[in-house]
């Protein structure tokens, strides 16, 4: 049985949704967090860490795996079912789904935290931001040089790649500045959130900020 501690407003929502796209039994334990935007003490009961998402592989017999980053809990996913929503066999597509499945959190998601943080300093935390700001267009040019090319990160069809920069995408179109004048960015945002899996996700893990606003 698998069982995913679920943070609200957080990457944990990329796993719930891609469960749903494999269609895996799973069960969901909901945390919400501080006032101070922390993850709860209750999560560091299941792992150290206390970060979310975390996810528990419990088989019949009671052992259980305990599974923390995003990117190593979408592979196992992918492992787990058999290769689904994982790379075809065409070598370029291994390696973009490869180089995709840690760019997310590897590159693109310390600049946006880096202004996250940023955005909570007064005056000198602005200065800080324009110098930050540049870095992330860098970063979401070459997203729109990629998806200008094929439909998804790997290549003709979903797979994990695109879960994992679903978060990091969605948080930059929200809170640095809206992606829309990429239209391949905004174009694959669109059909991410159109997917019927992502909406049942999010009917599943309630609140999520960064979720499209209701057409």
């Amino acid at each position: 049985m698998l069982v995913v501690h679920h943070l609200n407003n957080s990457r944990s929502q990329r796993v719930l949704w891609m469960l749903e796209e494999l269609g895996l039994d799973y069960q969901i334990r909901s945390y919400k967090r501080n006032p101070d935007m922390t993850a709860p003490d209750a999560l560091k009961r299941i792992h150290p860490l206390g970060k979310s998402p975390i996810v528990e592989d419990i088989g019949d017999d009671e052992n259980r795996m305990i599974l923390v980053e995003t990117g190593a809990i979408c592979q196992y996913l992918v492992d787990k079912s058999a290769g689904r929503l994982g790379p075809s066999a065409d070598p370029e597509e291994v390696y973009r789904y490869r180089q995709f499945l840690h760019y997310a959190e590897g590159s693109v998601m310390p600049v946006l935290l880096a202004l996250l943080v940023l955005s909570k300093v007064p005056l000198l935390g602005r200065l800080g931001a324009k110098r930050i700001r540049p870095m992330l267009d860098v970063h979401l040019d070459y997203v729109e040089s990629e998806l200008s090319s094929r439909q998804w990160f790997a290549g003709d069809t979903l797979t994990a790649a695109d879960i994992m920069m679903s978060f990091p995408l969605e948080t930059a179109a929200k809170r640095a500045g809206e992606v829309t004048p990429r239209p391949a960015t905004a174009d694959w945002l669109k059909r991410i959130h159109d997917r019927p899996a992502y909406r049942r996700a999010l009917e599943k893990g309630g609140r999520y900020a960064y979720a499209p606003r209701p057409r």
